[in-house]
């Protein structure tokens, strides 16, 4: 069992991972996290990053096809504050109820 320092940092350092990077390491991290421990409330929070992240990727990919439509390039910024924004949201939550896991909005779960 795993104290509840270790459960905030491990829970938002799985939320936060967009920040280091918006690229592997942003899934990788939490794919990690997932794996290796066997915390309940941290394996459910680095599974709902994971989708968040892939989330992410996919709606920027519709969004980059849409910018020659011309509405991509609202979609695009939408995107970027929502990617900057809801990992914040989602650290806030965590670190005042470590006991609950954070569930993003408005996403598909696909882990």
């Amino acid at each position: 069992m795993i104290s509840f320092e270790q459960r905030k940092l491990l829970s938002a350092l799985s939320h936060g991972a967009i920040f280091f990077s918006s690229t592997i390491v942003s899934i990788g991290i939490p794919i990690a996290i997932l794996l290796l421990n066997e915390d309940p409330v941290v394996k459910e929070n680095a599974r709902e990053s994971l989708n968040f992240h892939i989330n992410l990727y996919i709606y920027g990919v519709i969004s980059a096809l849409l910018v020659l439509v011309g509405i991509g390039i609202l979609l695009l910024i939408a995107l970027g504050i929502v990617s900057f924004i809801l990992p914040i949201i989602a650290i806030i939550k965590i670190l005042n109820e470590p006991d609950l896991p954070y569930r993003y909005p408005f996403i598909f779960r696909l882990v």
